[in-house]
């Protein structure tokens, strides 16, 4: 484990884990819970480094049946799933805790949100930049090259560490 950055905390059995445990995985995500033989076996939830969690029951290392809830409380749901849709774009903490006073707003369902280093775009599990093209996690650790598609999704979607102008621009054109 040591070789490829992960690390394990618990019971083992001829050298393999067994019983009860906690599995760190280079990206910071932790597996807690049974084991079998060497693999994530029984009751078990996956910690993320966001804060979500994914709480579920596994066999021989995948995992049968489980709940996500994101870090803010929100459980997801497969069916019938209201938050963040077409008729209510709230926040799920806004849902929760009531809108701000006018003047202020919501970048993210973060309050306050992260501050992204300048040139930078928050691609969710991290940092992108985009000259570059490295994806750092929150602490500024690699985490991967961007290939082209992502590369395409973040600048198109993600929030960035700058303002542009919006609106009206001179010459009369949007």
């Amino acid at each position: 484990m040591e070789f490829t950055g992960s690390r394990y905390d618990g019971d083992t059995k001829n050298g393999r884990m067994e019983g009860r445990g906690e599995y760190t995985l280079p990206t910071g995500t932790r597996y807690v819970g049974d084991m079998k033989d060497g693999y994530f076996h029984g009751n078990g939830v996956l910690h993320f480094p966001n804060g979500g969690k994914y709480e579920g029951t596994w066999e021989k290392g995948i995992c049968n049946q489980g709940t996500y809830t994101f870090s803010d409380g929100l459980v997801y749901q497969e069916t019938d799933w209201v938050y963040c849709d077409g008729n209510d774009r709230r926040y799920y903490t806004e849902i929760c805790h009531g809108l701000k006073p006018a003047g202020e707003s919501h970048l993210t369902n973060l309050d306050p949100p992260r501050v992204i280093p300048e040139g930078c775009y928050d691609c969710g599990d991290g940092f992108y930049n985009h000259k570059t093209r490295i994806i750092t996690d929150y602490e500024h650790r690699f985490l991967r090259n961007a290939d082209d598609d992502e590369h395409k999704w973040i600048v198109s979607t993600c929030r960035k560490s700058w303002d542009e102008i919006a609106g009206q621009r001179q010459g009369g054109s949007v």
